[in-house]
């Protein structure tokens, strides 16, 4: 077998406003906070190791493409956080596919989603959905 990666190691995100940064991941979004320096901070998100780091060149407006994080969320948990998510912050895309997402913007455009379900359960949607065409291994 080849050499290959063993996982996700963890995120950075450049930020324009590191405290406003913070606080949004959490208070917001429920990350628990684990350092800060003057340029920095590492947070966790359940198992995701997340970095925000403070540059001056940091995009002030979303790309136009597709890409962005997705954060799990419990089916308990997802009106609670959808709804404040909504109320507070900018919704990029509305929902179409399989669990339930509410896309949104962090306060420095990043394109975030939360979403309920996980790999297994996407699968199972196309599995049952054998005319969207999706080839599964």
């Amino acid at each position: 077998m080849a050499a290959g990666i063993t996982g996700l190691n963890h995120i950075t995100l450049a930020v324009v406003d590191l405290e406003r940064s913070v606080a949004f991941y959490r208070d917001v979004l429920g990350c628990t906070v684990r350092a800060i320096w003057a340029d920095g901070a590492y947070l966790e998100a359940g198992s995701l190791w997340l970095c925000l780091s403070r540059d001056d060149e940091a995009c002030r407006r979303p790309h136009a493409d597709y890409s962005h994080i997705a954060f799990s969320v419990s089916e308990e948990d997802y009106t609670t956080l959808s709804t404040r998510l909504v109320a507070g912050y900018a919704i990029w895309k509305e929902d179409r596919s399989e669990g339930r997402s509410t896309y949104f913007l962090d306060p420095d455009g990043h394109k975030l989603e939360i979403h309920v379900g996980t790999m297994e359960s996407r699968l199972r949607h196309y599995r049952q959905h054998p005319e969207k065409n999706v080839k599964i291994f």
